[in-house]
């Protein structure tokens, strides 16, 4: 019998399930960005961690359970970035290479995979005037006063829809748990 867990006053969240349909690709994909077995394993430790502890705000509504695991997972991918490179001499202690570039590398395909999901989920959130305006001008890179004339409104009224349609797509990444 599998076990169901939750912590007190949250939503419903069924770990073992859970790890069990999604652990094995949260691992590979951890694994692909750190380059380490230990440090996957504690990444996808810490995002069923953090699933469990914020099972309250998961909604399903919103995005998928998948969608939701892989945007933690991608949190604590880019922290552990950005500790890594605030302090590469900690690097040195545990793998024993140097490393004379301090800069972060460069999204992986699989982070920017990832990504695209997570834009595309929260892209469905918002309306649809607002999701034309930021697909076209945003992701196609189309000008204005092309999109406008083939929307068949002003360049202000394409404009606005751009400006409250950036604004909805942030509050429904939020919503998904995403960090912007």
């Amino acid at each position: 019998m599998v076990r169901q867990l939750r912590p007190a006053g949250t939503g419903h969240l069924d770990v073992p399930a859970a790890y069990a349909a999604h652990g094995p690709e949260l691992y590979r994909f951890a694994l692909r960005h750190l380059g380490d077995q230990g440090a996957a394993q504690d990444v996808v430790q810490e995002v069923f961690l953090r699933a469990w502890r914020s099972a309250g705000s998961f909604d399903p509504g919103l995005a998928s359970l998948r969608t939701w695991l892989f945007a933690i997972a991608r949190n604590l991918l880019v922290d552990e970035a950005r500790r890594g490179a605030a302090r590469p001499w900690q690097r040195q202690l545990t793998d024993g290479t140097r490393h004379d570039d301090h800069s972060p590398p460069g999204p992986a395909l699989d982070e920017r995979l990832v990504d695209a999901w997570v834009v595309e989920e929260a892209l469905r959130r918002i309306g649809a005037e607002h999701r034309a305006a930021i697909v076209e001008t945003h992701l196609r890179g189309r000008p204005h006063a092309e999109v406008a004339a083939e929307l068949g409104v002003p360049v202000g009224t394409l404009r606005s829809r751009v400006f409250y349609g950036l604004k909805a797509l942030r509050l429904a990444m939020e919503e998904m748990g995403v960090e912007p």
